[in-house]
Order: structure tokens, then C-alpha cells, then sequence
């Protein structure tokens, strides 16, 4: 647990401090695969708290949720509709369902 958190700690860090600008035609991949690894983050931190997290399960949903989600923005982009839009609508409803479940969790276990 301590080697993701790190990760996250530097991530966090490096963003804040490198100066890095995303192109604009990238900017709809960039955030495609932003939703699509913080839904993983919170996926994760929910199997820990029903304490059933398994790292192949984390490592190949974050994989094929961001590659799904890419190849959605590529494909809409490629064809002149906005598919990415599909991909940060499913990305939402998750992240906030997964933040609701986590929510509870948490309240269940400080009673």
C-alpha cells in the first residue's frame, strides 16, 4: 500500500512543480485518460476497503480502460463526432459511484 501512494505522492509533486502544457489536439486523450486512471485510483481504494483488492485486476483495468477510452476519442476523432464525450460520461458516473460507495464505507466503519 505504501508503494502506490508514493507514486501518487510523486506524480502530484512532478505536476505541480515541472511546467508541462498539453497540446490542444491532445487535450481530449489527455482527459480521457485522466477520468480513466483516477476511476481505477478509486476502484482500487474501494476493493481495499471491501478488502478484496487484487493487483492483476487493478493494473489490467487501468490498462483497458484507458486504451478503450483512447481508441474511443481516436475513432471519433478520425471520424468528426466527439465519442470521447461517451467515454467521460461513463468515467463520471463511475467515479461518483465509486466515491459514494467508498463514502459509506468509511462512515460504516467509524460507527
Amino acid at each position: 500500500m505504501l508503494l502506490p501512494l508514493f507514486g501518487l505522492l510523486l506524480g502530484l509533486t512532478l505536476g505541480f512543480f515541472l511546467e508541462f502544457s498539453v497540446p490542444p489536439h491532445l487535450a481530449p486523450y489527455t482527459a480521457v485518460a485522466l477520468l480513466a486512471a483516477f476511476d481505477s485510483l478509486l476502484g482500487g481504494l474501494r476493493a481495499a476497503l471491501e478488502k478484496h483488492f487484487d493487483d492483476n485486476i487493478f493494473v489490467t483495468g487501468l490498462l483497458s480502460n484507458t486504451l478503450l477510452a483512447a481508441l474511443l476519442a481516436f475513432v471519433g476523432d478520425r471520424i468528426g463526432i466527439n465519442l470521447y464525450l461517451a467515454a467521460l460520461v461513463a468515467f463520471g458516473v463511475r467515479i461518483f459511484q465509486n466515491l459514494a460507495l467508498i463514502r459509506r464505507l468509511v462512515l460504516v466503519r467509524s460507527k
